[in-house]
């Protein structure tokens, strides 16, 4: 079993929908590489901040030590 992130989910959820395009949900996450890169790219062109959305939601979201992302349970 994968161990859990401490990022907390909903948080996540709410940044990545309204300001994930500037790649401030990456920076939450510790990916600052990405984040920047998501940041000068206004989110892939809305391509990648709809894919994170998604990945974010499915649950296969991981922070920068590559824990998952994942609603209480």
């Amino acid at each position: 079993m994968e161990e859990k992130s401490d990022k907390d989910f909903t948080v996540l959820v709410i940044v990545s929908i309204l300001i994930g395009a500037f790649g401030i949900d990456r920076f939450y996450l510790g990916k600052y590489g990405t984040g920047f890169l998501k940041l000068i790219t206004i989110g892939g062109f809305g391509i990648w901040w709809l894919i994170d959305i998604l990945l974010i939601l499915f649950g296969k979201m991981k922070d920068s030590e590559g824990r998952i992302v994942k609603e209480a349970s």
